[in-house]
């Protein structure tokens, strides 16, 4: 009969015990104990090498799995992941097979690494709704749309900060600015990007979140000098919903790279830290594999713009329909002897003034629709639909 679970390590004792007198039948014994002669030569080889112990049930783990990668597999693999400490799974396999021809699945890689903890878990935000300037903007090309912001200060020597501006390319991912500052001034920034649009020329459209200097809190639908200059270069805005980083959320990612390769980590200043985003950025841009991409590296997609920067212009052209009005210093337009206050940002530029009624005319920057002006009342009201003509 089977021995019972309960008293399995005494009824293995007692049939050793057993088994090692003189002129035992062994069959007979094992017939009796209700196991097989296989079963009984195997507790008694066990018990007279390791003794007691070895009538305990053994691990059923197999000595050895033909799946198992081998060591060297897996410490190079931690060694990719430590020099690159901001890149997953598939772009370590990625980089593993650029390098050696062959790579384990991704399921393996990914098992590899967060054992080892370098795989850290991703935290979801709960959205809010509010408002925005956007457009209908697709983006299918290089150049369709940048995005641009600013990484989060932090404290290098002496005390200073670091800033760095960050311009992206939406489409190839590729980084087509990172340059470390100690302000996020709107003339500084400007700098950076004339530097930029003469270096890849000018995107169709420019994505940012609503915060200095790339829109305002309390101005004409948060236009600020940068964006209105923008505009000026033919530039169409699209701003993040507040709240909502997720709507620019491969930009968010390529900021926490930088929070994990450069941010802390850099002695120095401002200099120091510039030569460190300047590897960084090479690397992102030239040696890091992006899924959304097939695996290709941004530089092996991104082409320069077709439309080229030749500078600010000197004045904004409309159609034959616009009356067109100077904004003076005061952010303040005349228009049949009222004085109506548009935007301070827009100050020396012209706006157009399309009329669509009797005694009301539309007020366009560009190709953004600011508002109506009703002669009735002598009133400007911001345009609710926050629309942009293509």
């Amino acid at each position: 009969m089977p021995w019972k679970t309960t008293n399995v390590m005494q009824l293995r004792m007692q049939f050793v015990r057993r088994s090692l007198q003189p002129g035992v039948n062994f069959r007979a014994l094992c017939s009796e104990m209700g196991i097989s002669p296989k079963t009984g030569y195997k507790w008694q080889q066990r018990f007279m090498e390791e003794g007691k112990a070895g009538l305990a049930d053994a691990t059923r783990r197999p000595h050895a799995s033909p799946t198992q990668l081998p060591e060297a597999v897996v410490c190079e693999m931690v060694r990719l992941k430590t020099a690159h400490r901001a890149w997953g799974p598939r772009k370590i396999r990625e980089l593993y097979l650029r390098l050696h021809g062959a790579a384990p699945s991704v399921s393996s890689c990914k098992r590899i690494l967060t054992k080892a903890g370098l795989v850290d878990p991703r935290h979801s935000r709960t959205p809010r709704e509010v408002g925005r300037i956007s457009c209908a903007a697709e983006v299918k090309a290089p150049n369709d749309m940048w995005t641009v912001d600013f990484k989060g200060w932090w404290r290098i020597g002496h005390g200073q900060r670091c800033e760095p501006l960050t311009v992206r390319d939406a489409y190839s991912r590729y980084v087509l600015g990172a340059r470390a500052m100690n302000t996020n001034s709107s003339q500084m920034t400007r700098g950076e990007f004339e530097i930029l649009f003469n270096e890849h020329g000018l995107p169709r459209v420019i994505r940012s979140d609503n915060g200095a200097p790339f829109a305002t809190g309390n101005g004409l639908l948060g236009l600020s000098r940068l964006s209105v200059w923008w505009l000026a270069l033919g530039i169409d805005l699209d701003r993040i919903r507040p709240g909502h980083p997720e709507e620019n959320g491969g930009h968010e990612r390529m900021h926490r790279d930088i929070r994990k390769e450069i941010q802390g980590l850099i002695e120095g200043g401002l200099t120091e830290q510039q030569a460190a985003l300047d590897v960084w950025r090479d690397s992102f841009n030239r040696e890091r594999p992006h899924e959304a991409l097939a695996m290709r590296t941004p530089s092996e997609i991104y082409r320069n713009s077709e439309r080229s920067y030749v500078g600010t212009p000197d004045e904004i052209v409309y159609g034959n329909e616009y009356l067109r009005r100077r904004v003076n210093h005061r952010g303040i337009i005349k228009i049949e002897g009222l004085h109506l206050f548009i935007s301070e940002s827009l100050c020396g530029w012209h706006v157009g003034l399309k009329p669509i009624a009797a005694d009301l005319l539309e007020v366009w920057f560009a190709r953004l629709n600011l508002g109506t002006i009703d002669l009735t009342t002598s009133a400007f009201l911001a345009s609710p639909s926050l629309r942009q003509e293509r």
